[in-house]
């Protein structure tokens, strides 16, 4: 029998992450439908990594020792990738943004490189993940590289049709088996993204969101259901989780906090040897209520430390909180970072702070101004005088995603942001992130259980595995990938830090 290949070109959503080692829901999802629907096929793991390096006639872009980011993560598959893509029955495509957007290590799949690829293919093709909802919005641009598009979900029962809609999480629950020959096509240690539900539960949305263009109603998945995937992802050997993929943690289940202990509690016991349990995305709203608290509490007592709760205040200036429906307030976001600091401030036996919030701002919001950016400062500096403390922060311009208000308001004037943002960005990077990075990992922190992962012109980086994880730069050094060991921390910048890796006992 031929076989299916999932091509995986990396997700990054506002509610989730699929940029390895990130595992994303999508690729898990592609793989139960094509094992249920064709239980005899040998279904292949491909990354758009694979693609390249067989297309640049196995020859990386940088000269070695340095890590390559175009062609980092690649698979047990990566030398035979074009073969499988010309063999294959039917090859699902998982892609993003239109926009790629770069990391450190990896460089999403763009349209010309699909195209490419596809263009190897002789069976049936279909698209799955946010990338749909574009070639959906502008057919002629993607005519003719899919048979069908699927938006959210795909099923063993929907596969060849196309899907408009999230399937049914029974359903999908139905479809999902076993994760372990996929797990072990992954040359990488993955961390696996776990969804606990669709929609936001926001009553107003705010106008940049794509999460409620993905799912206007919320729909919840049953804490057991959660529970026998984070399981069946251990079977097959994941040790890495990150509840994820839906836009509040705290509001699972409608902030009820005897469900969300049941699923922390449920993980810890199914998945006993686990070595990262983390969270992603907070609305402040609910991390500021007084369940809220509590909920932090449960975090901090049930998950590994380094966790970060990741809360959008997006604008600290009125005038863009009203004219975009945020409705978090200064005053709303910073008690919820009280909050979260109350709860999870304390180190852990590796020296990190159990949980503690993350900051995301938005610039290029309809009604900004250069006084967005002074608001900015000044409540940022505001958190940074009452000694509170926060994991990362986040900076970035709007996305208008088709079928958000936003993207129906067409072109905007120019907004001071267009000229601005990068010097804005470097005033929130030198004022407001590395002071908060000396508070956090202050010089003579030991940082246990790292590991290089990336080798660059200035040096090595190091990380632990988990939610935005710290990067630590040991300078001037080459030190093979996957080498482990502790560091100390020597310096500060705004997206980093500086080590020195601790002797070894004699």
């Amino acid at each position: 029998m031929r076989p299916v290949v999932i091509l995986d070109c990396f997700t990054v959503e506002p509610s989730g992450l699929g940029v390895p080692p990130y595992l994303s829901t999508y690729v898990r999802n592609a793989w139960s439908a094509l094992r249920r629907a064709r239980p005899e096929a040998d279904v292949r793991y491909v990354t758009i990594d694979d693609v390249r390096w067989c297309l640049a006639g196995g020859r990386p872009a940088v000269e070695p020792p340095q890590s390559d980011p175009l062609t980092y993560s690649t698979t047990a598959n990566r030398d035979a990738a074009i073969q499988l893509l010309r063999d294959a029955e039917i090859v699902v495509v998982v892609a993003g943004d239109a926009v790629p957007s770069v990391h450190l290590h990896a460089v999403n799949g763009s349209l010309e490189e699909i195209a490419r690829a596809l263009a190897c293919a002789r069976g049936r093709r279909y698209l799955l993940g946010p990338l749909s909802t574009y070639a959906l919005a502008m057919p002629a641009k993607y005519a003719g590289l899919f048979d069908a598009v699927h938006t959210h979900t795909v099923t063993s029962g929907d596969l060849l049709l196309g899907s408009r809609r999230a399937a049914d999480y029974a359903q999908m629950e139905r479809d999902r088996d076993s994760f372990t020959g996929l797990v072990e096509q992954m040359p990488w240690r993955p961390i696996a993204e776990l969804e606990l539900y669709r929609g936001c539960t926001r009553r107003k949305f705010c106008d940049f969101c794509n999460e409620p263009a993905k799912s206007r109603l919320v729909a919840f998945r049953e804490v057991d259901d959660v529970v026998a995937e984070a399981a069946q992802l251990y079977a097959a050997g994941v040790r890495n989780f990150r509840l994820g993929q839906q836009t509040c943690f705290f509001s699972y289940r409608n902030r009820d906090e005897e469900a969300i202990r049941a699923l922390l509690g449920g993980i810890r016991e199914r998945c006993p040897e686990l070595e990262v349990l983390h969270i992603d995305n907070a609305d402040p709203l609910a991390a500021a209520a007084p369940v809220g608290l509590r909920i932090a509490k449960l975090v901090a007592d049930y998950c590994t430390e380094g966790n970060c709760a990741p809360m959008g205040i997006e604008s600290f200036d009125p005038v863009v909180i009203e004219r975009n429906n945020l409705t978090c307030t200064p005053e709303i976001l910073m008690r919820a970072v009280e909050h979260v600091n109350e709860a999870g401030a304390a180190r852990g036996p590796g020296g990190l702070p159990m949980l503690l919030p993350g900051l995301n701002l938005i610039y290029g919001l309809p009604g900004e101004t250069h006084g967005t950016h002074a608001a900015n400062l000044r409540n940022l500096a505001g958190i940074l005088d009452a000694g509170l403390l926060c994991h990362r922060t986040n900076v970035r311009l709007a996305r208008a995603f088709p079928g958000t208000p936003l993207a129906a308001l067409g072109e905007l004037e120019p907004l001071p942001s267009a000229e601005h943002f990068p010097s804005w960005k470097a005033d929130i990077d030198f004022t407001w992130d590395q002071p908060m990075k000396e508070r956090v990992y202050p010089t003579g922190l030991q940082v246990p259980g790292l590991h290089s992962y990336f080798i660059g012109k200035g040096g090595t980086w190091w990380r632990r595995l988990g939610s935005y994880s710290i990067q630590i730069v040991e300078r001037e050094t080459v030190v093979p990938i996957g080498t482990t060991a502790d560091l100390v921390v020597t310096g500060h910048a705004p997206r980093m830090i500086y080590g020195e890796r601790v002797a070894a006992a004699s």
